[in-house]
């Protein structure tokens, strides 16, 4: 585990390793709503839906100011979307894969949704803006966890809310079994059905590296957030991180 930020193989920097998750998920864009699907047998819908819940407070101002980064190919934007009014400030929804972000923006049409090219690491937007930043299964996948923080931080107003839906590696019983379907079964289906045998080796490679709940919130409340929690959803394999700018 660590807590610098994801390292695909063959990366040695932080730039090298964003540059290797932005080709990998450029590869896999045609594929990868089916394969998520089919893999989490679309438990990842109900984690979308259970994580958007979370900030209806915020989601029902009209005036509240959203984004949602990483956003893929932007099902937990749709999510948050159906607490939205149809008046009230579009979602801004970013990534920095033009793949997946084609694919989401598809979806977006005719919705009140902003779609955005950018970096995680270096948002275009102006400091104190944001209400409300949320990501899903991409936070991840940052090269910095710490500066993808202290990023999220800068464009929050105080009192602006983050929430990260992301995977966790769950204990005991549960947790044996879903390691083996995790690093045996799960690599071996998404190479046959996507032909990119490095991309679902390295979801359970980037698993093992990312920070166990206690030291991600530890991170959190270093860059700044308060009221930091974690709850798991399905046994620990995935949890919602959340907290608040003071």
């Amino acid at each position: 585990m660590s807590a610098s930020g994801a390292r695909p193989a063959g990366a040695t920097d932080e730039q090298s390793s964003s540059a290797a998750v932005q080709q990998m998920f450029d590869s896999i864009a045609p594929r990868y709503d089916l394969l998520n699907h089919v893999l989490s047998c679309n438990i990842d819908r109900l984690w979308w839906w259970r994580a958007a819940r979370n900030f209806r407070r915020i989601l029902t101002r009209p005036q509240s100011a959203i984004l949602d980064i990483c956003c893929g190919t932007g099902d937990m934007t749709l999510a948050l979307l159906r607490h939205r009014a149809a008046k009230a400030l579009p979602i801004l929804a970013a990534d920095f894969s033009h793949a997946m972000l084609a694919r989401g923006a598809a979806k977006f049409q005719g919705r009140n949704v902003v779609a955005i090219e950018a970096d995680a690491l270096h948002l275009p937007l102006v400091t104190d803006s944001l209400d409300l930043i949320t990501s899903a299964f991409g936070f991840r996948n940052l090269a910095n966890y710490g500066a993808g923080l202290a990023e999220f931080h800068r464009v929050l107003r105080s009192g602006g809310e983050l929430g990260i839906l992301d995977f966790s590696e769950p204990g005991g019983l549960v947790g044996k079994l879903y390691a083996f379907y995790f690093r045996r079964v799960l690599p071996a289906i998404g190479s046959h059905l996507s032909a990119m045998g490095s991309a679902y080796a390295y979801l359970p490679s980037s698993v093992e590296r990312f920070p166990p709940p206690p030291q991600m919130m530890d991170l959190m409340r270093g860059a700044g957030f308060a009221q930091v929690s974690w709850t798991p959803y399905s046994f620990g394999i995935a949890g919602l991180y959340r907290g608040v700018k003071r």
